[in-house]
């Protein structure tokens, strides 16, 4: 008995809209995709000009937001995958991102 390999060509990010409730992302093969942005605490937890600062990485097999350090795959999203990252990475990231947002509070 043989087996049929069949080689499946993920398609690559074109464009990016990010809205209060969703990442949605235009893909090379003329498919869009959106899924919810509860998905990505850190996308949830950006302002809208935070959301709108992406850029297209891997030559379209990623995009990544510079200022909350977040990158997010293509063949991950087309696989139903949420964010990875843990309760406690995302709590050291809230906390920095508190502080570098309000300097100087706490200080005595």
């Amino acid at each position: 008995m043989s087996t049929l390999t069949i080689e499946i060509e993920v398609p690559y990010a074109q464009d990016v809209i990010v809205t209060p409730e969703l990442l949605n992302i235009d893909l090379s093969d003329g498919r869009s995709i959106s899924v919810p942005l509860a998905w990505f605490p850190r996308l949830v937890y950006a302002d809208q000009k935070e959301r709108d600062n992406w850029r297209i990485i891997g030559r379209g097999e990623g995009i990544h937001w510079e200022d909350i350090d977040e990158d997010i795959s293509v063949e991950g999203l087309l696989a139903g995958k949420a964010s990875g990252e843990s309760n406690l990475s995302l709590k050291k990231w809230l906390a920095k991102r508190s502080a570098q947002q309000n300097p100087g509070e706490g200080a005595t």
